[in-house]
């Protein structure tokens, strides 16, 4: 076994093209709320990149790198409220970080989602070790996770987002700077873990007290009401616009995500041309705005005076079967494995221009 932090290894960018055959490690599950999407996306992703020819190791950064076997049991959960294996120690080096003697991978493909696998530490850690991986950099990740950082620099940009406020607000606080109804949400997850709808005054500290149950920031945000939106990126373009149209409820929450019956996903949306185009831009804005890199998903709402509303950004986009950025692809023609051949080019590439600026000299 060898230890990677400190080694420094960069695989050309014109690996894919020549179809060199690549050592991919598959970066899943962790401890994070959002841990059984991670492992519905990871199932996906690790079965694509076999189907393209390329060596796979599966690694459960909860646990260490998986046998088979153990790979065959996690794939068939599927996406349910499955909750994160008790940790023992939180600190110190990950002991996945210790290489299998025969494996060494050329790049990483993270399948994780939420948590440490999307705030920026996840991707800080992967830096250390000189191997490309997928998704966007140390800073754009932890950007994007942050609601209220993220909402303010897309203000800045142009990009228009709903009013909030930080808790610990008054009920009396809210009513005057946002109204009601209000989203109250933890203020780093995603998925909308967490995430409560505040209809009235009474309801709103049980609706804080939930979120700080997954952060140690709540944010309160004017509702918008309006057609669900998505406006994903690959690289540096805008792919089609989705429409999300809900079942049940009135939020595209966790079960209407991942649950059949929940949503009706439509690819391409049913709007004006000059609508359609405005979410892209905005999108690619906002994508742009954060420094995102590889690939991202903005959501929107568009409201009843055709104003369009940025409600958040995400810099790891679910992979599984239902989700909104293989379905986007799909709708311009674009197959699952050559979306994930893609982004692990785009990866590739990334890691080479890295290392080229940086030897560059002053």
């Amino acid at each position: 076994m060898g230890w990677l932090l400190g080694c420094v290894t960069v695989v050309e960018p014109t690996a894919l093209k020549a179809f060199q055959r690549l050592k991919v490690a598959v970066l899943m599950g962790g401890y994070s709320a959002e841990r059984d999407i991670s492992l519905a996306s990871a199932c996906q992703v690790v079965l694509a990149l076999r189907r393209l020819g390329h060596q796979v190791r599966a690694v459960d950064t909860a646990r260490g790198w998986l046998t088979k076997e153990q790979e065959e049991v996690l794939f068939q959960v599927g996406v349910s409220r499955t909750y994160p294996p008790e940790q023992q120690a939180r600190c110190g080096v990950p002991a996945w970080l210790s290489l299998p003697g025969d494996f060494t991978p050329d790049l990483w493909f993270l399948a994780l989602h939420g948590g440490a696998g999307e705030d920026g530490r996840m991707q800080g850690l992967l830096e250390m070790t000189g191997i490309p991986y997928t998704g966007s950099g140390v800073l754009g990740s932890s950007v994007a996770m942050d609601k209220d950082v993220s909402k303010r620099l897309l203000r800045l940009a142009g990009v228009p987002t709903a009013d909030w406020c930080m808790a610990p607000v008054s009920e009396r606080g809210v009513e005057k700077a946002l109204g009601w109804p209000v989203v109250v949400k933890p203020s780093k997850q995603g998925s909308t873990v967490g995430l409560s709808v505040v209809r009235a005054p009474e309801q709103l500290a049980a609706a804080i007290a939930l979120a700080y149950g997954y952060d140690d920031e709540v944010m309160v945000e004017r509702f918008i009401s309006g057609r669900e939106l998505t406006g994903p990126v690959l690289g540096d373009a805008a792919l089609t616009v989705g429409e999300i149209v809900l079942q049940r409820g009135e939020i595209f929450d966790y079960e209407a995500k991942y649950q059949p019956g929940g949503a009706l996903e439509v690819f391409p949306a049913d709007l004006p041309v000059a609508v359609t185009a405005e979410v892209q831009r905005l999108a690619l804005l906002a994508h742009q705005t954060l420094k995102l890199k590889g690939y991202s998903r903005a959501d929107f709402r568009l409201d009843a005076q055709g104003r369009l509303w940025c409600l958040e950004v995400n810099t790891l986009p679910g992979l599984t079967a239902m989700s909104l950025v293989p379905q986007a692809a799909a709708a311009q023609g674009m197959s699952f494995d050559v979306l994930v051949d893609q982004l692990c080019e785009q990866a590739l590439s990334k890691a080479s221009t890295t290392l080229a600026a940086m030897s560059n000299p002053v």
